[in-house]
C-alpha cells in the first residue's frame, strides 16, 4: 500500500471533530467567546452611562466650546442667533402680518417661544448626526453610544442656559417682574430636557443609517415650528375659525407647544392659566417619560451596529 493511500485510510478512520456540525453561535458558546461590541443588558447599559457621565459632561462642554471657536465673536452667537431669529419673526409676524395683535407682551411672548423651540430643534438636528457624524470616535473607543446624543442634549441645555440670562434681560426690560412662578421654568426644563433627548437618540438611530436625513430635517422641523405657536397664539388664529376638533386638540398637544406655553406661563405675567391646554403638565410628564424611555430603549436596541458597514 502506498504511503498516500495509507494516510487516506488513517483520515478515514480517524473519529468525527467534535465541533462539526455546530453553528458559529454554538461553538463560541462552547468555547467561551463572547461577540466584540455585543449589545449589554439595559440594566448594564444604564450603568455604564451612569460610570461614563463625567465623560458626557466633559465632552458635552467640549463641544460647546469648539462650536464658535472659529468665529471672532465666538460664544456670542449662543445668545446672538435665537435673538436674531426672533427679531426676523418678529418683523415677519409681529408686523407684516400681524400675529401681535390681541397677544399682550408680545415680545416676550415671541422670544420665549424661540429661545425654548430652539432648545428642542438644535437637539433634534444635533441627535440626527450624533453617530454619523463621530464615526471616527465610533470606531476607535468602545463606550456606550448613547453617550454622544445625551451628550449633544446636555450641550443645547447649556447653550440654552446662556440664553435664559438674555432672555430675563428682556423680561425685565418689557416690565415683567419675577414672581414664585418663575421657579416653574426648572421642572419645565426638566421634562424637556428628557423629551429632547429621546428623541434625539430615535434621530441618531436613524440618521446613523441614513446620513440624507439631516438634510431632510430643517424642513421638518421648520413645519413643527409653525405648528407650535411660537410666532402666534394658538388660540386666537384658530378663534373663530371651523376647525375640526381633533385638529385642536392635536394642536394644543402637540409636545412642543405644551412645553413653550408652559415656559410663557411661568414667566410672563400676561399669559394666564386659562390660556394653556387642559391638564398641561400630565402632557409634559407624559410627552417626557414616552419619549425617554422609548427613544432610549430604541437606541439601546441597536447599540452593536453603530459605526458598521
Amino acid at each position: 500500500m502506498s504511503e498516500t493511500t495509507h494516510d487516506s485510510a488513517v483520515a478515514m478512520s480517524a473519529p468525527p471533530s467534535s465541533d462539526e456540525g455546530l453553528t458559529p453561535a454554538q461553538r463560541a458558546q462552547k468555547y467561551g467567546l463572547s461577540q466584540s461590541g455585543a449589545r449589554p443588558g439595559l440594566p448594564e447599559y444604564i450603568g455604564q452611562l451612569w460610570h461614563r457621565r463625567h465623560f458626557i459632561s466633559a465632552f458635552a462642554s467640549a463641544k460647546l466650546t469648539a462650536q464658535y471657536s472659529q468665529a471672532k465673536l465666538g460664544q456670542v452667537w449662543q445668545v446672538a442667533t435665537p435673538l436674531l431669529n426672533a427679531l426676523v419673526y418678529y418683523l415677519i409676524f409681529g408686523l407684516l402680518i400681524g400675529t401681535r395683535k390681541g397677544v399682550p407682551d408680545f415680545v416676550p411672548f415671541l422670544v420665549t417661544g424661540v429661545f425654548i423651540f430652539t432648545f428642542t430643534q438644535s437637539s433634534v438636528m444635533a441627535g440626527t448626526r450624533a453617530i454619523s457624524g463621530s464615526l471616527g470616535l465610533v470606531r476607535a473607543l468602545h463606550f456606550p453610544r448613547a453617550c454622544l446624543p445625551i451628550s449633544f442634549c446636555l450641550m443645547q441645555l447649556q447653550q440654552l442656559l446662556f440664553s435664559m440670562g438674555v432672555l430675563v434681560i428682556i423680561l425685565l426690560g418689557f416690565g415683567q417682574v419675577p414672581t414664585w412662578s418663575w421657579l416653574l421654568v426648572f421642572p419645565a426644563l426638566t421634562l424637556q430636557f428628557v423629551f429632547n433627548t429621546g428623541l434625539a437618540m430615535v434621530m441618531a438611530r436613524l440618521g446613523s443609517k441614513t446620513p440624507d436625513l439631516a438634510q431632510l430635517m430643517p424642513f421638518i422641523m421648520r413645519t413643527w415650528m409653525y405648528a407650535s405657536g411660537v410666532m402666534f397664539s394658538i388660540d386666537l388664529i384658530l378663534k373663530g375659525k371651523a376647525v375640526p376638533k381633533f385638529v385642536e386638540v392635536l394642536l394644543n398637544a402637540n409636545p412642543a407647544a405644551v412645553y413653550i406655553d408652559l415656559m410663557r406661563f411661568a414667566l410672563i405675567d400676561s399669559f394666564k392659566a386659562n390660556q394653556l391646554p387642559h391638564h398641561v403638565w400630565a402632557f409634559a410628564g407624559g410627552w417626557a417619560l414616552l419619549m425617554g424611555v422609548v427613544g432610549f430603549v430604541y437606541f439601546w436596541k441597536a447599540e452593536e451596529r453603530y459605526g458598521r458597514g
